[in-house]
């Protein structure tokens, strides 16, 4: 992956110093178990973020302005165990900088790392998943990093909260909590204020982009029918933005299709409105955070 200013931006909102987001790549497909392809996605995602217009209409802001810098991509594969353990450490040291941390996959055990990372940097952590697939097995194909392990750990350390889940194993009965799970099938009217009520203040964000329908979502490892839309996701996480101190997110699992680039557009537009949504509202949750 060749070095590049994210989405083509300017050096002087690109540079480590001046920066208050940052960006790791983490290039990793070890253990993916259906269609191969995600450690395509880092690059896929920085290419269609330079072919993506910059301002953003719904929060009327440019939020590269912020300054957002493109760390060197994680490129250890020679095991999950050390990718995950090479994720957390360089997780570790920029949130040790005091920099939004923000990390784009590869599969999804990558995030085993991050949110580890996360974990030990702040308080009573809540964790959001937004994924088609539970992810708790505790272990697999001989694996405590395998992409369907990605959240079980976190399920035992922070507060998971699952949305959007259609496909299970049996096993993983045992270590989910229905009662914090957000079933595809079963989204009600309000489940989204319910949702955000059992958020802890401290909240990280990961988004397999396999949680999206596959109509508007289809280069991903493992898609499922019945996903998530645009607009209702986009509603969901702009709540969380406005009520909860999110202090970092990650989106993994884009395949990406030569001959379907709109995948690639969705995960680009998905991070750039994050990261418009954390600035519009770190301002009113600051000031509204005892509310």
């Amino acid at each position: 992956m060749s070095k590049k200013n994210y989405a083509g931006i300017p050096d002087k909102y690109s540079r480590i110093d001046d920066a208050k987001v940052v960006l790791i790549p983490v290039p990793y497909d070890g253990t993916s178990t259906w269609q191969k392809g995600a450690d395509k996605g880092p690059e896929a995602f920085l290419d269609a973020s330079e072919n993506m217009e910059l301002y953003d209409i719904e929060t009327r802001s440019e939020v590269y302005k912020k300054g957002i810098y493109l760390a060197p991509p994680v490129t250890e594969n020679s095991s999950p165990e050390k990718m995950v353990d090479a994720v957390y450490k360089t997780v570790k040291n920029y949130i040790k900088q005091e920099k939004f941390v923000t990390i784009f996959g590869g599969e999804h055990s990558v995030s085993i790392g991050t949110i580890k990372a996360f974990n030990e940097s702040f308080e009573d952590l809540s964790v959001v998943q937004l994924d088609a697939h539970a992810d708790l097995r505790p272990e697999y194909e001989g694996s405590k990093c395998n992409h369907a392990c990605a959240v079980h750990e976190a399920s035992k350390t922070t507060n998971l909260i699952q949305v959007g889940i259609r496909s299970m194993d049996a096993s993983e009965v045992e270590f989910m909590d229905e009662n914090q799970v957000y079933f595809a099938d079963d989204l009600y009217e309000d489940w989204m204020e319910d949702a955000i009520g059992q958020m802890t203040p401290n909240v990280f964000i990961t988004i397999d982009l396999d949680a999206f329908d596959p109509s508007i979502m289809p280069s991903t490892g493992t898609p499922e029918p019945g996903g998530l839309f645009w607009y209702e996701t986009l509603e969901f996480l702009q709540l969380m933005f406005k009520k909860k101190n999110v202090v970092g997110f990650d989106i993994v699992e884009l395949r990406p299709n030569k001959d379907e680039k709109s995948s690639d557009l969705l995960a680009a537009k998905l991070y750039y409105k994050m990261l418009s949504y954390k600035f519009k509202y770190l301002d009113y949750y600051e000031n509204n955070e005892d509310e």
